[in-house]
């Protein structure tokens, strides 16, 4: 019995499962959304400094191995995208040439809730000098606006990004959002909205600020495109 048990060990030692890395490496495979650190400790049964350390080793060798693919922290948690420099073969593959997009309209108003957050619709559509209503519907619809609890003086509903705005984008937080000051011209004049709220100065501020991060746009205001490619 002593050396059947002796044997079984020595079976068991010379079988181990799978390592650390591997274990990281299937579950960020079939994610859908980025996964926190905390999460994965959670699920491996591991020490979260030990979860950081190989999540950060694993991120440098894929970079250092010019893989297609890049693992990226974002939006607080950890998932794979396609590497940068493979985007347009990519698109090529996945779209096709059928790119649906957000309207000119729909990113003038993500931008000013990106930046004014958290911002009622009032406030948007004052910034934009057009109702915004059906926009804002949209936007919550395709998941990158939410509310976010109401005004205290008028009990007006609140607006903020969602955590897939960040994904979208690439952005760890909304602190990564480009600075404004390079879009703006050297001087606005009165008429044409030198302050803020006027929709002149708003739409110069807002729809640049956007425009550059490669949301998707949509000419209907509605679709969604390449949401299992978000490395594109």
């Amino acid at each position: 019995m002593m050396r059947g048990d002796g044997a079984g060990n020595a079976i068991g030692e010379a079988q181990p499962g799978p390592s650390l890395r591997a274990c990281l490496e299937a579950i960020l495979l079939v994610v859908d959304e980025p996964v926190p650190e905390v999460v994965l400790a959670q699920v491996l049964e591991r020490p979260r400094e030990e979860i950081a350390l190989e999540i950060a080793d694993l991120a440098a060798s894929y970079a250092a191995e010019g893989r297609g693919f890049d693992l990226r922290e974002v939006a607080g948690g950890w998932r794979f995208y396609t590497r940068e420099e493979c985007a347009p073969v990519v698109e090529r593959f996945v779209r096709d040439g059928q790119e649906v997009r957000l309207t000119q309209a729909a990113l003038e108003t993500l931008a000013v809730v990106a930046y004014q957050q958290p911002v009622s619709r009032a406030r948007v559509s004052a910034v934009r000098g057009v109702n915004c209503d059906g926009v804002m519907r949209t936007l919550t619809l395709r998941g990158l606006v939410e509310e976010a609890g109401t005004e205290h003086e008028t009990g007006a509903i609140l607006y903020r990004t969602t955590g897939y705005f960040l994904e979208r984008l690439g952005l760890a937080g909304l602190d990564e959002l480009p600075e404004l000051a390079p879009f703006l011209p050297d001087e606005i004049e009165d008429g044409d909205g030198a302050e803020e709220g006027i929709p002149g100065a708003g739409r110069a501020r807002d729809t640049d600020g956007v425009q550059d991060t490669g949301i998707p746009q949509d000419p209907q205001g509605a679709g969604d495109t390449g949401d299992e490619h978000p490395g594109q």
